[in-house]
C-alpha cells in the first residue's frame, strides 16, 4: 500500500518540535524559579530598587512576596499564567513567561502591598528591570 503524501508533515513536526522546546524551556525555569526563589527575589527586589522602579518601606516584606510568588508560579495552571500576562503577552518579542508574569504582577497586584509607596515607570521598563535579574533562569540557546 503506497504511503500518502501529506504536504503539511514537515511544517506540522516543525511546529510541534518548537511547541516541545518552548515547553521544556518553560519547565526548566519554572523549576529554577522554585530552587532559587530566595537568592531571585534578593537579586530582584534589589534592581527594582537600583533602578527606581520601586519605592517602599520594607524591602524585606517586598522580598518576602517575591519568594512566595516564585515558588508558588511552579505550581501554578498553565491556564492561571497566561491569563495574568494577556495583556502584555506581546509587550516583546521572545518573551520571558516568568518576566511577563512577574512584570503584570507588580503592575497589577504589587501595587495594592501595603508596604510599596509607589511604583515608577511603565511596562516596559519593569519587563527590562525584572528580565535583567530572571534571565539568569532562561536556559542558553545553544
Amino acid at each position: 500500500m503506497a504511503r500518502a503524501h501529506n504536504p503539511y508533515g514537515a511544517a506540522e513536526r516543525a511546529a510541534r518540535s518548537i511547541d516541545r522546546g518552548r515547553e521544556r524551556e518553560r519547565q526548566f525555569m519554572l523549576q529554577n524559579c522554585y530552587k532559587h526563589a530566595d537568592d531571585l527575589a534578593l537579586q530582584l527586589v534589589q534592581r527594582l530598587l537600583d533602578k527606581h522602579i520601586i519605592e517602599t518601606t520594607s524591602e524585606r516584606a517586598i522580598r518576602e512576596v517575591i519568594t512566595k510568588l516564585l515558588t508558588k508560579i511552579a505550581d501554578m495552571d498553565e491556564f492561571d499564567i497566561q491569563f495574568k500576562i494577556a495583556p502584555i503577552r506581546t509587550l516583546v518579542p521572545d518573551p520571558n513567561i516568568v518576566t511577563l508574569y512577574l512584570t503584570q504582577y507588580m503592575v497589577e497586584d504589587l501595587i495594592e502591598h501595603p508596604d510599596i509607596q509607589d511604583i515608577f515607570g511603565d511596562d516596559l521598563d519593569v519587563y527590562k528591570a525584572v528580565d535583567s535579574v530572571m534571565n539568569r533562569i532562561r536556559p542558553s540557546s545553544d
